[in-house]
């Protein structure tokens, strides 16, 4: 029971890094250096996503038009709308940066493999969840600046610029669809490797992490984040993400889904990428204090994972196992 609220590795890799980069911040041409190589892992890290991502397990499940509807607006609308409601709360708590963050977290599409990872451990609708975690990352591409921009604005941060855009389009977009593209040469290769999609997924994030926080430190990041702001921002996305797990659930069982949807939109619906936040947050906040940015995602990674292994076991236990759950016909489940 304790090992499921312990740190995994990868949080274990985060926290060494942001340590690292508070003692020995890279700067000057080790720091370019640093970007350069940023750059090369997140476009390798997306055609690898894009190359990975198979359009059949998409369209398995496509046909539940209204759960995805339902998690998309989970994701993209009521999270901002939560953001903006919060800010009284959220201004008390924490720096003007930081809630900039928070916002920016609000924003981000849905993650991939734990949602889907949690929903089968729950015995959830795992076809449905592949659809709509799936489209939540691509849509996100494209609908995450344009919120971006929208929150810029109304912080008289000045709106999204045109190269932000066309850094997202070529650093992002590009490369995932160009891996979709050489999937029918590469995919069974990149399946058959997905250790190697996983170093590069999450080395990636950490050399992100390691040159944010290296910037931040040299700018005075932790004389700017007490131990008081770091515990207002703990507070502030725990109840995030408790509003987004309770609204989820009674929402789904309000408009008449079942329990397996149920299960996929609560997953789907209240989780955030970090994989995608992170660099995002370094093409679209160029000029911000970026650690500032990033800081919200990683705790909020951490609360939602821990968060989720507990509520998907809660889930599962409603079925007896070896029971096969089926939705339509189909096969969405099967306890472990």
């Amino acid at each position: 029971m304790l090992s499921r609220f312990l740190p995994d590795r990868f949080t274990c890799a985060l926290l060494c890094t942001v340590l690292l980069a508070s003692v020995l911040p890279c700067r000057g041409a080790t720091a370019q250096l640093f970007n350069v190589l940023t750059d090369a892992a997140i476009a390798l890290l997306f055609f690898l996503h894009g190359a990975k991502l198979s359009r059949a397990a998409v369209l398995a499940g496509i046909t539940n038009w209204r759960l995805h509807l339902t998690v998309l607006a989970s994701t993209f609308v009521l999270f901002p709308l939560l953001g903006w409601l919060l800010k009284p709360v959220l201004s008390s708590l924490v720096t003007p940066d930081l809630y900039l963050g928070v916002l920016f977290l609000c924003t981000l599409p849905s993650t991939v493999q734990s949602s889907i990872a949690f929903t089968s451990i729950a015995r959830g609708n795992v076809s449905a969840a592949v659809c709509s975690a799936s489209a939540s990352s691509l849509l996100g591409i494209v609908i995450t600046p344009l919120l971006v921009g929208v929150m810029l604005e109304s912080h008289g941060r000045g709106g999204m610029s045109w190269d932000a855009v066309g850094g997202i389009v070529m650093q992002l977009l590009v490369p995932f669809v160009a891996g979709q593209v050489a999937q029918r040469w590469i995919g069974g290769w990149v399946q058959q490797h997905k250790p190697l999609v996983g170093l590069v997924d999450q080395g990636s994030i950490l050399l992100v992490v390691y040159s944010a926080f290296s910037a931040a430190v040299l700018e005075g990041l932790w004389k700017q984040v007490p131990p008081s702001v770091l515990g207002g921002l703990l507070v502030l996305n725990a109840v995030l993400l408790a509003a987004a797990l309770l609204i989820t659930c009674y929402g789904a069982r309000a408009l008449g889904f079942n329990k397996e949807d149920e299960i996929t939109i609560v997953f789907c619906g209240s989780k955030k990428s970090l994989a995608s936040g992170v660099p995002m947050a370094k093409v679209l906040f160029a000029g911000h204090p970026l650690g500032m940015i990033v800081l919200p995602i990683m705790l909020f990674h951490q609360i939602q994972l821990m968060t989720c292994a507990v509520l998907a076991r809660r889930y599962a236990r409603r079925l007896p196992k070896g029971l096969i759950v089926t939705a339509g016909g189909a096969q969405v489940a099967q306890a472990d």
